[in-house]
């Protein structure tokens, strides 16, 4: 908090949820929606977000093997087994992606694997920047151009693990939403679920010209084709393979 946020303790009530500090809002069960309408950021690009990092307990894990190292240094000449290191969880790839619907009926999907990056300026108005398969501090982002606002119908962002095990509860990874206008947006993967292989995290809307954001959260066990079945986009799928990968 900066010095003058303490002269006026009053400007923390500026934001319904979330931190003024931080300048962010928080989705969470209790409160699971925001209209970027009212928030006056529904033209510009929105960008989306997706990063992730090692759990604490598993930060912690790795301090502790430094001590035994302090204690035992002749184990400093052992090889130590491959794992994750402190910014990133780099044996696990996580990935974002979009289902879209547009007001025409056009349905598809934007996602690294397959390299459906899609286009920001024409349908879908959904741009994937790149593929980040090391967990960096940057993530994976999307835009969206709400300026095409009226050509959009919904959009499902989520997260998959691609060709890995399983490690959801490995990875402590967030969604946060850039607006045009008013205070980021976060979505926190915090619910345990070591199994699933994806997660539906957001869904937003264009609800009679009203652009509303709902976090979802949802994790499934499989991949795209089960998050379709559950939110009944109705496309067909089959394996697909990341460039550079088979």
């Amino acid at each position: 908090m900066a010095f003058w946020d303490s002269l006026w303790p009053n400007r923390a009530a500026q934001f319904d949820s979330g931190s003024a500090a931080s300048n962010a809002i928080d989705l969470t069960r209790r409160r699971p929606t925001i209209s970027l309408t009212k928030q006056g950021a529904a033209n510009g690009n929105l960008r989306v977000n997706l990063s992730w990092q090692m759990r604490t307990s598993d930060i912690e894990g790795r301090s502790k093997q430094s001590g035994r190292l302090l204690r035992h240094p002749l184990k400093f000449f052992q090889p130590e087994p491959v794992q994750a290191h402190t910014q990133g969880v780099a044996t696990v790839d996580l990935d974002i992606g979009c289902l879209y619907e547009l007001a025409d009926g056009t349905k598809g999907v934007v996602q690294p694997l397959g390299g459906y990056y899609g286009d920001l300026n024409d349908a879908p108005y959904v741009k994937l920047t790149g593929d980040d398969r090391f967990g960096s501090g940057s993530g994976e982002t999307i835009f969206v151009n709400l300026d095409h606002r009226d050509d959009i119908k919904r959009l499902l962002f989520f997260v998959y693990i691609y060709d890995q095990t399983p490690a959801f509860d490995r990875t402590h990874a967030k969604m946060t939403l850039y607006p045009s206008n008013g205070p980021r947006i976060e979505i926190e993967l915090d619910e345990r679920a070591p199994e699933a292989r994806s997660c539906a995290v957001f869904l937003l809307e264009n609800v009679k010209g009203d652009l509303l954001v709902r976090r979802e959260v949802k994790f499934v066990y499989g991949f795209q084709g089960e998050l379709d079945r559950m939110y009944g986009w109705g496309m067909q799928w089959g394996r697909g393979f990341k460039a550079g990968k088979v």
